[in-house]
């Protein structure tokens, strides 16, 4: 099951945007479960685009105003939300910030017409 872990932290995560990450990258490789990710530039270089009414309307930095922001995402690719939970507990980024998970949507393989 493909599950997106959202990496976020507060202000004083800013410190850690450059450690890396410890080999985690490189043991999650090697088990086959990462399927991509990145980090994210600073929130205050966002855009948000909303349309309403047919109108476009754009606002600078994050549409939510809070204390944690996402700073990066990883989808991984396996068994369980057991084993997302245990991938995401060793990512260095758990011991100073949080790491939501979410199960990813994958809608049903429709069957061609016979």
């Amino acid at each position: 099951m493909k599950y997106l872990l959202m990496i976020c932290g507060d202000e004083s995560a800013a410190a850690h945007a450059n450690d890396g990450c410890g080999g985690w990258t490189e043991e999650m490789e090697s088990r086959g479960v990462v399927a991509g990710g990145a980090g994210l530039r600073p929130p205050d270089e966002a855009t948000t685009v909303r349309v309403r009414e047919g109108e476009l309307l754009l606002t600078d930095g994050p549409f939510a105003e809070t204390k944690e922001q996402i700073g990066g995402f990883v989808l991984i690719d396996c068994a369980d939300l057991d084993e997302a939970i245990e991938i995401a507990s060793k990512h260095p980024a758990a011991g100073y910030g949080t790491i939501e998970i979410r199960p990813v949507f994958e809608p049903p393989v429709l069957e061609p017409p016979v």
